[in-house]
C-alpha cells in the first residue's frame, strides 16, 4: 500500500521546510534509509529520510519551493500503484478542519441563557478541570527563549537516554555546541541544539530517558524565567487534582471492602483448627509454608492460642538449631554404642538474591530485531571446514608489505565479498512480494560491546584491497568501542560476518541480521592431525557456518557460495589478482 511522506518537524521553531534538492526522482527505487531530499529549515540544511521502501510514485513539492509541517512531499509504494486517493483524502481532511473551526466559532457566538447554566456539581468540576488545562496550555514561552527537543536520530528510535550533559544551567552555549551525549538504540551520539544563548533549563537528568520530541532543554537570554512554561508543559494532558483525588479514593474504598472478607476468610480456618485425634494445631497457611520449606511441624513451637502454630512461627524457625537441641543426647548415645550417625540436614546460609539490570536502548533493539528475524525468517544452516594453512602463510607474507596489519577476519571479509560477486542470490533481501538482489556489496562485521552487539559496515568491500578493508575495519571497530559510530556507519549491510574465533569458539550458528538473507559464523583456527599421503601431519582448520533465509536462498545456492569462499581462503593469492 502506498505511503505518504510528509514534511517532518526538524526543530521546535520550524513551521515549513524548503526543498533544496531532491536526491531521488519519480520512478526510482528507494530504501528505508535513503535520503529523499535536502531540506532547509530555520536552523540548518538536513536530509529527509522516508523510512519506507518501494518506488517513488509522486513528488509534491518542486525544488526551491517550501512545504509546511506535515504537508505531503512525496508518496512511496509499489510500481504503478494508484495513489490519488491519498491526495484526495489529504485535501478532504484540510476542508473538514476548516469547516470544524468555522462551526466552533459559530457555537462560541451563541451564549447560553441563565436557565441553561444550571449544571450538576460533577459537570462544574469537569468544567473547572478543562479551564485549568486550558489555562496551562495558554502559557507562552518567554520571548527569546528556544526549546530543544529530543531529536529522532535513527529510524527505529523511540526514546534517547542522556548519558551525560556537556553543559549545565547558566552556561552560555553556541549553535554548534554539543549539549549532551545521548544513547539511542543504535549508538551514543551528540545532541546539538542549533540555538545560541544561556542554558536556562534541563528537562532530563543524566541517566534518564526522554521520548522523541520531548523537551530536554531550553536556551535563551540570561535571567529569563521559564518555570511557568515548563510547569504548563508538564501539566498538558494531565487530569485535574480533584479528579485524581477522586480516582485515588475509589480504589482505596474498594480495597477496604475487599480486606474485610479476606480477613474473615483467614480467621475462619484458625478458629476451626483443633488438636482432635492427636493432630498438630497449625493454621493452613503455616502448614503450606512448612511443606514448601521442608519443615517438620512437630519441631516448631507455636505462639498462637493454645500453642497453635502460625505463619510467624514457621518464618522464624531455624531447623539446624532446633535439630541440634533435640538430637544431641541421641547422638551421644549412638556414638557410645558405635552406631552410624546420619549426616546433618543441609541448612542454607543467607538468602536468594538477584539484581535487575535495566536494558539499554541498544539491547532492546537487538532483542526485537533478532526475535523478528529468528521467527519470521526460516533459517537453515550449512557448515564447512576450511584448510587455513595457505592463508596463514600468505597473511604472514602480506603483513610484511602491508601498511596496515591484516587480520584473519579481513581475509574472510574479502573472500566473502568476492564470493558474493559470483553468487548475487546470497547478496539479497526478502521484501515480501519480491526479492531485492543488491548490486553493491556492503559487508557488516559484528562487534560485541558491553552494552550489546553492533554491526559496523565495510562498504563496497569487493572493490577494496585487503589493506583498505583492514584500515576501514579498524577505524569502525575503534569508533564502535567508543560509542562514536554514526548511523550511516552501522546501516545498509547486504551480508554479515560474525567471528568468535578469537574467543576460541570452534563452531556456532548465528541469527540472520535483517535485512540480509545470510550471515556467516566463523570459528577458531584449530590444529588437527590429518593424513597426507602415507604420513600424518598437523593442519590448521577453520569451521564456518552459513545461516540462510530459505525464502530467498536455497540450499544449493548457499552451498555453492561456501565452496567459493573456501577456494579463496585456501588459496588467498586468487583474491589478489
Amino acid at each position: 500500500m502506498a505511503t505518504a511522506i510528509r514534511m517532518p518537524l526538524m526543530s521546535d521553531t520550524m513551521t515549513e521546510g524548503k526543498i533544496i534538492q531532491w536526491n531521488k526522482k519519480v520512478g526510482d527505487k528507494v530504501k528505508s534509509d535513503d535520503s529523499l531530499a535536502e531540506v532547509e529549515t530555520d536552523k540548518a540544511t538536513m536530509d529527509v529520510v522516508g523510512y519506507e521502501e518501494g518506488t517513488l510514485l509522486y513528488i509534491g513539492v518542486e525544488t526551491g519551493k517550501s512545504a509546511k509541517i506535515n504537508d505531503i512531499i512525496a508518496i512511496i509504494g509499489k510500481e504503478g500503484e494508484d495513489f490519488q486517493a491519498i491526495l484526495d483524502e489529504d485535501k478532504g481532511g484540510v476542508k473538514e478542519e476548516k469547516m470544524d473551526s468555522a462551526n466552533k466559532k459559530e457555537e462560541k457566538t451563541d451564549s447560553p441563557t441563565k436557565e441553561e447554566k444550571t449544571d450538576s456539581p460533577k459537570e462544574e468540576e469537569k468544567k473547572s478541570d478543562t479551564k485549568t488545562a486550558a489555562s496551562s496550555e495558554e502559557v507562552a514561552l518567554p520571548e527569546g527563549a528556544k526549546v530543544i527537543r529530543m531529536p529522532l536520530m535513527s529510524d527505529t528510535m523511540t526514546e534517547g537516554k542522556i548519558i551525560q550533559w556537556n553543559k549545565k544551567v547558566g552556561d552560555f552555549v553556541k549553535a554548534d555546541d554539543s549539549l549532551a551525549e545521548v544513547e539511542t538504540d543504535k549508538a551514543t551520539m551528540d545532541v546539538v541544539g542549533y540555538e545560541e544563548g544561556t542554558l536556562l533549563y534541563l528537562g532530563v537528568e543524566a541517566g534518564s530517558a526522554a521520548k522523541v520530541n520531548d523537551i530536554i532543554a531550553i536556551v535563551g537570554k540570561k535571567g529569563t524565567d521559564v518555570s511557568a512554561y515548563v510547569e504548563a508543559e508538564k501539566n498538558k494532558g494531565t487530569e485535574s487534582p480533584a479528579k485524581e483525588e477522586r480516582d485515588k479514593e475509589e480504589p482505596k474504598e474498594q480495597s477496604k471492602q475487599e480486606e474485610k472478607p479476606q480477613a474473615q476468610k483467614e480467621q475462619a480456618p484458625a478458629e476451626s483448627s483443633t488438636d482432635e485425634g492427636g493432630r498438630i494445631k497449625a493454621s493452613p497457611l503455616a502448614k503450606k509454608l512448612a511443606a514448601d520449606k521442608g519443615i517438620n511441624l512437630a519441631d516448631v513451637e507455636g505462639s498462637g492460642d493454645g500453642g497453635r502454630i502460625i505463619k510467624k512461627d514457621v518464618d522464624s524457625f531455624v531447623p539446624a538449631a532446633k535439630e541440634e537441641k533435640k538430637e544431641d543426647k541421641k547422638d551421644d548415645k549412638k556414638v557410645a554404642a558405635g552406631e552410624h550417625i546420619p549426616a546433618m540436614a543441609f541448612a542454607p546460609i543467607g538468602q536468594e538474591e538477584y539484581e535487575d539490570i535495566e536494558n539499554t536502548q541498544m539491547r532492546k533493539t537487538i532483542a526485537r530485531r533478532l526475535a523478528e528475524s529468528k521467527y519470521q525468517a526460516p533459517h537453515f544452516y550449512l557448515t564447512m571446514e576450511i584448510n587455513m594453512d595457505n592463508a596463514m602463510t600468505s597473511r604472514k607474507a602480506i603483513n610484511e608489505v602491508s601498511p596496515v596489519k591484516i587480520s584473519f577476519n579481513d581475509l574472510v571479509i574479502k573472500a566473502c565479498a568476492m564470493a558474493l560477486r559470483q553468487h548475487p542470490a546470497v547478496n539479497s533481501s526478502w521484501m515480501g512480494d519480491f526479492i531485492r538482489q543488491n548490486k553493491h556489496i556492503h559487508i557488516g562485521s559484528a562487534v560485541a560491546l558491553p552494552t550489546g552487539l553492533i554491526v559496523p559496515v565495510i562498504r563496497f568491500a569487493d572493490q577494496k584491497s585487503l589493506s583498505q578493508i583492514a584500515a576501514d575495519a579498524k577505524g569502525l571497530y575503534d569508533k564502535a568501542k567508543n560509542n562514536k559510530l554514526q548511523p550511516n556507519e552501522f546501516s545498509g549491510n547486504t551480508f554479515t560476518i560474525s567471528n568468535l574465533g578469537m574467543m576460541d569458539i570452534e563452531q556456532f550458528t548465528a541469527i540472520i541480521n535483517p535485512p540480509d538473507s545470510a550471515i556467516l559464523a566463523v570459528g577458531a583456527i584449530k590444529e588437527v592431525v590429518v593424513k597426507k599421503g602415507d604420513v600424518f601431519a598437523v593442519s590448521n582448520r577453520m569451521k564456518v557456518t552459513l545461516s540462510c533465509d530459505h525464502r530467498s536462498v536455497d540450499g544449493a545456492v548457499g552451498s555453492a557460495f561456501l565452496l567459493t569462499v573456501k577456494s579463496f581462503l585456501e588459496n588467498p593469492v586468487t583474491m589478489l589478482v
